[in-house]
């Protein structure tokens, strides 16, 4: 007999503004206590010193998100120029240190090689798999290792500020598996400078926004209310980048048990990965195929 889940089988996205200092995996440990939820995860994972929005998927929202992962992000990021570190961010030991300092035009001209589709080595210490092992397991025992590049397209990235002549401040949107340590990185070599991230904080991630986020003070106040459980976002928050489809009765009672189901309207076109809703409440999500959708995930709501 399956033993029973602990928890209640609520289902949403909650949106938290993370402070410094604490893992996303806490976080996520910290909602799905204050809200009794049997299921939660989230949705791209937050340096333990960055801040900003971390979107915790519980129950079946966690089958969404993919397609928050996948999605582009915003970041808000100062680098610190004249040191390079072995995390490649103030949290490092010292590597390498330079007197050089770059002019404003100097950031300026170089960032041009930052946009567009780019090749990025991910830092020493991330979570990137090396021959089953995790890179900063490696790192930590003191193993250095050659990571491969990785394709990153950057939409934008901008010198947005410059308190001093050691830092500058820069905005950049990214799409998936981008690494802002790297960036500060690659900057500081390409300007023959060195350079480490001094903070970070991701001000957006697809349709979550940072100042829309609760404090974690804020869910250890509310834990366990129905303020707190008020503040949910509906599972579909995490779908708003795929087209939606409406399904026919027939077409979810269908999807329902795994099976194509039957679409009465919609805006996806053959081929188009989309989700389908019934009376208003999603039900799967799969390829759109000739006035069927295929599930490929479906929700038990």
């Amino acid at each position: 007999m399956a033993r029973k889940k602990k928890g209640r089988p609520i289902s949403g996205w909650l949106v938290i503004d993370k402070p410094a200092g604490v893992t996303s995996t806490s976080v996520v440990g910290k909602v799905r206590w204050a809200l009794d939820a049997q299921k939660a995860g989230h949705a791209g994972t937050l340096d333990p010193a960055a801040t900003g929005v971390l979107a915790i998927a519980l129950g079946e929202a966690t089958k969404t998100v993919p397609f928050i992962t996948d999605a582009m992000k915003g970041y808000r990021f100062m680098v610190r120029f004249g040191t390079a570190t072995t995390t490649d961010d103030a949290e490092g030991g010292v590597l390498q240190t330079s007197a050089e300092r770059p002019t404003d035009a100097g950031i300026e001209a170089a960032l041009a090689a930052f946009r567009g589709l780019i090749q990025q080595v991910p830092p020493q210490f991330s979570a990137v798999k090396v021959d089953g092992e995790r890179a900063y397991d490696i790192a930590r025992a003191g193993e250095g290792m050659d990571l491969a590049a990785r394709d990153l397209f950057v939409e934008s990235l901008d010198l947005v500020e410059r308190p001093d002549a050691d830092t500058a401040i820069l905005e950049m949107v990214c799409g998936k598996g981008g690494y802002v340590r790297s960036i500060a990185r690659d900057l500081g070599q390409a300007l023959g400078c060195l350079g480490h991230v001094a903070w970070l904080r991701r001000e957006w991630s697809g349709p979550f926004y940072a100042a829309d986020g609760l404090s974690l003070a804020q869910v250890e106040d509310l834990a366990r209310t129905p303020e707190l459980e008020s503040n949910l976002l509906p599972l579909e928050t995490g779908l708003v980048d795929l087209p939606e489809l409406i399904l026919a009765p027939d077409g979810a009672v269908r999807l329902r048990n795994g099976n194509p189901g039957r679409v009465l309207a919609g805006e996806a076109r053959p081929g188009d990965q989309a989700w389908g809703s019934y009376e208003g409440r999603p039900v799967a999500v799969g390829l759109y195929m000739g006035g069927e959708l295929h599930p490929s995930r479906v929700f038990n709501l």
